[in-house]
């Protein structure tokens, strides 16, 4: 008996010794792959970095002035045969339609008056075409008399006297014409007088070249004189776009270039096509290149100013704002006369 306890003590002892010495097993943990980083890698941190982009605000291109320039005369398809390149390098930087519609009578204080007052005949009144002071001036508020009464400086350069019919003296601080005949031709006192304006500076200005429509009446629309015609006055309009570029105005400018009728024959004033259609083309900061689905009336030239100026609408004007040009949505269209 005693000899049994001596061994279960001896037992006892040698589990206890062998437990004190045993090493415990260590926890089994997962494998994780290291990542091998190579001269081509991206570290973690640009990686993370590259995917948020960095936004840059650019500010609209300003708006500080408006230049509407109308060849007496000039039909659409004049442009390309007579090779107005400044005319047509405006038309691929900048929104144009060779569809644009003039009104009746077809004739130039008429349709320059609907031009600029923003209404259809029957409520500018104007339906004469020669200068006739004891009529007075296009009735209703035009694009002058908004223009001035906001503080801009207004100009107008024409070649023929009656366009002083369309708005009152009070409202152009500059104004000068060519030719109280309507037989003159001029191909450089309309180009030199509105350089001499781009130096003085404007907001608003209307140069108007008479010698396209003369030579339309002489030798007829779309002859070689009148093809000649229209290259020497787009010679001259190239210097006047020149002259903003040195004063360091162009960039800021919105040029619109229109007509005020077209012409068949050696006339115009009629319901014909040819007489009707006219080029609108408008260029500048803002204006989204490419061809107008807008139906555009000239009517609409006076109410595309006041928006691009912000100046307000009259209600009373038949014209509206040639909204697709800037890309805006389209909220309300014009119907013509």
């Amino acid at each position: 008996m005693t000899r049994k306890i001596q061994l279960l003590t001896l037992l006892a002892f040698f589990l206890q010794a062998c437990a004190s010495t045993a090493s415990p097993l260590p926890p089994t943990i997962a494998s994780i792959p290291t990542a091998t980083l190579t001269p081509s890698s991206t570290p973690p941190s640009a990686a993370t970095e590259a995917l948020i982009p960095t936004v840059t605000f650019t500010p609209a291109p300003s708006i500080e002035r408006v230049l509407i320039v109308s060849f007496d005369g000039l039909r659409p398809d004049a442009i390309e045969e007579a090779n107005m390149v400044n005319v047509m390098e405006l038309m691929q930087s900048g929104a144009y339609t060779l569809n644009a519609q003039t009104i009746m009578p077809s004739t130039t204080l008429p349709s320059h008056s609907s031009m600029l007052v923003g209404t259809c005949p029957a409520k500018h009144i104007v339906r004469w075409n020669e200068y006739v002071p004891e009529n007075g001036f296009a009735m209703g508020t035009d694009i002058f008399d908004l223009a001035h009464a906001a503080g801009f400086r207004t100009a107008m350069v024409v070649g023929k006297e009656k366009l002083r019919q369309v708005t009152e003296p009070v409202s152009t601080d500059y104004f000068a014409f060519i030719d109280e005949t309507d037989k003159i031709d001029d191909f450089s006192t309309v180009e030199k007088l509105a350089i001499q304006q781009v130096q003085n500076g404007f907001n608003l200005m209307f140069v108007h070249f008479p010698n396209g429509d003369l030579a339309g009446h002489e030798e007829g629309w779309m002859s070689r004189k009148q093809l000649k015609t229209y290259a020497k006055d787009d010679k001259s309009f190239g210097l006047i776009l020149e002259a903003l570029k040195k004063q360091g105005l162009y960039e800021s400018t919105i040029i619109i270039i229109t007509a005020d009728h077209g012409g068949h024959d050696t006339t115009h004033g009629t319901e014909l096509p040819e007489d009707m259609t006219i080029p609108w083309i408008i260029s500048g900061p803002r204006v989204q290149a490419g061809q107008l689905t807008t139906q555009v009336y000239t009517m609409d030239t006076a109410a595309t100013i006041a928006y691009v100026l912000g100046l307000p609408i009259p209600s009373e004007w038949d014209g509206a704002p040639v909204f697709e040009a800037f890309g805006a949505p389209i909220t309300e269209l014009s119907e013509g006369c």
